[in-house]
């Protein structure tokens, strides 16, 4: 069982869905494609971790729901006492950052304004979150409290992006400024 799989299970216990929908609940989490996600309900469906039924619909093809299984539910609780993982870092944005003094100071102001607006879209998302989730639900050991946290964490992290998106822009554009008067335009 990778880390995936236990992500599924997650979601599982919230709520039956269908692969596709598990698809887009996870990507807050963890970006996974179809091509991963689908082998693994199947292999944990052998493992009787989980079942599923069919939904039958018209005017598009039938779909397949899943469901996390008492089996599925032990095997959830038990990775809870695991210890975590560290962190792995995949930014693009970074890597890009590194490589920065490579490229002309209009498609680096692009390229962190293109980014802002991302991060500003993400914070929008989180306050939504955070507004449905009625102040009287957030009470630990209940469901409500890790949507809270976790929204409370994106929120967090988004608008801590955003200040140094906009502090990077602010040095890139006074850059721009200082260069443009040296040269007269």
């Amino acid at each position: 069982m990778n880390t995936l799989s236990y992500g599924l299970l997650g979601l599982l216990a919230r709520r039956e869905s269908s692969g596709y929908d598990l698809m887009l609940r996870i990507q807050p989490f963890w970006q996974a494609k179809h091509s991963q996600i689908y082998p693994l309900l199947a292999s944990m469906e052998e493992k009787q971790l989980l079942s599923s039924h069919w939904v039958q619909q018209t005017d598009k093809p039938d779909k397949k729901i899943y469901a996390i299984t008492e089996k599925g539910m032990q095997k959830l609780r038990e990775w809870m006492y695991q210890p975590i993982a560290p962190a792995v870092t995949k930014d693009e944005l970074s890597l890009r950052t590194f490589c920065l003094w490579l490229t002309e100071i209009g498609i680096a102001i692009d390229i962190y304004e293109d980014r802002r607006s991302s991060y500003l879209e993400k914070k929008r998302y989180f306050e939504q979150i955070l507004a449905g989730i009625p102040e009287d639900t957030r009470e630990i050991g209940s469901k409500a409290f890790s949507n809270y946290i976790l929204a409370t964490k994106g929120l967090m992290m988004a608008e801590t992006e955003l200040k140094w998106c906009d502090w990077v822009l602010g040095l890139l554009k006074e850059h721009q400024r200082t260069a443009a008067a040296k040269h007269g335009e």
